[in-house]
């Protein structure tokens, strides 16, 4: 639910002189019609976060699973039925 709110949000840009706003950037001009692009089509835009894969814990902890993996005789069949199935050979 939102709420009602007295006053207007406040501008992270800091006001030009004179009261009026500054002119945008053209990069932040073309940012803006993408976007405005985008919501026409219905979409919105989203923020994902995701492992930061140069931690030494992210990596430890792949080299765990890996370790799982590895280990397990019935994923080592599977991998190399995948490997007998797929075409490698335009690989270089």
């Amino acid at each position: 639910m939102d709420k009602k709110v007295d006053k207007p949000a406040k501008s992270k840009r800091p006001a030009a002189a004179g009261g009026a706003s500054e002119p945008r950037s053209t990069g932040a001009e073309r940012v803006r019609r993408h976007r405005e692009k985008m919501r026409a089509m219905g979409l919105k835009p989203v923020t994902l976060w995701v492992p930061d894969v140069d931690t030494p814990e992210f990596q430890e902890q792949i080299a765990r699973a890996v370790e799982v993996i590895n280990a397990d005789e019935e994923s080592l069949r599977v991998l190399e039925g995948m490997l007998e199935l797929g075409d490698f050979s335009d690989w270089q």
